[in-house]
């Protein structure tokens, strides 16, 4: 039995074009800070995998800098942009569905101090943008809203978001980690300050990170030493990563187009298949904009990690909206953001397409998934 993974928004596989660019920087990778010939060979291939990054962004090369995960990325951008602006004020303003790495960032700046403003959403998991404005004040440094949600795939409206952020003279980040090769990244049409993404995301090697600073942006390094990356992120620069990570997102945005409409017509597919089979059954996001390879539904009176057995044994591998913790099952901070009904929060499964995905592994998921769900729904409880 071939196996189906459907759980592209947690990792994807590097690409053959992305290995092909990474193998000769593994076998002889020397130090980009090093003076000799062998170091400035080095630094041509880190400026050549810098520049492709900034031209797909749109921004000048010296505005990326090269971080280890996309959640350094985040935690630089939050932490070291508050703290860098702190004589302005010291309040944040983030939203409840972020990312943990931008939800543990805002955390320890409100340990040293801070006041954080956590935004709500409404129950299809959008920011009202008049109680995003009316968050912000004189004293607020820095906003951070993702640009789309790693658990249930709805699209933040970041422009509109940034322009009100920028008339008040806040500092804004977003999170593009999940957006990579699905959306546009055009950080000036964006207009944002900072935007952090993920190698591993599109098809790139695991261990790379990218920061979009825009020029004039105060940022305080969170990692220093030698000095690397413009003196933001101190360490001898991942190159043959930093190489693989810039083929992949070159790749990505150029398949962006055909990709796009190609998996959201199977995402598309899955999803009227699980609503016309699987009675009580929710799609988390519906109505808002969602990025085309992300279905999240929610599964009434099922377990979450017993449905996930279920599919791990008949081949399909996917992921949860919900965590287990000290023996028993809590919802998502997501779930629970949208206000799912207490027999729904427990059952999200996040189906995650990718690349790779097919027509036939779309039916085959269809095929099995009723059998599967046989013989792990509870009783239903009170909504």
């Amino acid at each position: 039995m071939s196996r189906i993974y459907l759980d592209h928004a947690a990792t994807t596989t590097v690409r053959p074009e992305v290995l092909e660019a990474m193998l000769p920087l593994l076998g002889a990778g020397y130090n980009p800070s090093s003076i000799h010939a062998e170091g400035r060979a080095a630094r041509a291939a880190l400026d050549a995998a810098r520049a492709t990054v900034a031209r797909i962004l749109g921004a000048a090369p010296r505005e990326i800098v090269f971080t280890g995960s996309g959640t350094e990325a985040d935690v630089l951008a939050v932490v070291g942009a508050a703290r860098a602006r702190a004589e302005r004020g010291r309040h944040v303003v983030t939203t409840a569905i972020e990312h943990h790495a931008v939800l543990h960032a805002v955390d320890l700046l409100e340990a040293e101090g801070w006041e954080v403003t956590r935004l709500p959403v409404d129950e299809r998991g959008l920011v009202d943008p008049a109680a995003f404005a009316a968050a912000l004040s004189p004293r607020t440094t820095l906003a951070s809203v993702m640009l789309a949600n790693n658990e249930i795939g709805v699209v933040q409206p970041v422009a509109e978001l940034a322009r009100v952020a920028r008339a008040a003279g806040v500092l804004f980040h977003t999170d593009a980690v999940q957006a990579a090769g699905w959306l546009p990244l055009d950080v000036d049409a964006l207009g944002v300050d900072l935007l952090s993404l993920s190698s591993h995301k599109f098809s790139g090697p695991k261990g790379v990170g990218v920061l979009y600073v825009r020029r004039g942006t105060p940022l305080a390094a969170q990692i220093v030493g030698g000095g690397q990356e413009h003196g933001l992120r101190s360490g001898t620069e991942n190159l043959a990563g930093i190489a693989g990570c810039a083929r992949a997102l070159e790749l990505a945005e150029a398949e962006r187009a055909a990709a796009v409409a190609r998996v959201a017509a199977l995402r598309d597919c899955l999803e009227r298949g699980i609503l016309a089979l699987i009675p009580d059954v929710l799609v988390n996001g519906a109505g808002a904009p969602r990025l085309p390879n992300n279905l999240s539904a929610a599964f009434a009176d099922v377990p979450s990690d017993a449905l996930l057995i279920r599919l791990d044994l008949e081949g399909i591998a996917a992921s949860a909206g919900s965590a287990c913790a000290a023996g028993s099952l809590e919802p998502s901070h997501v779930a629970a953001a949208i206000g799912l009904a207490p027999r729904y929060r427990l059952g999200v499964i996040r189906f995650s397409l990718g690349r790779t995905t097919t027509q036939a592994e779309v039916d085959d998921v269809l095929r099995r998934l009723p059998a599967v769900l046989e013989g792990i729904r509870a009783p239903a409880t009170v909504t």
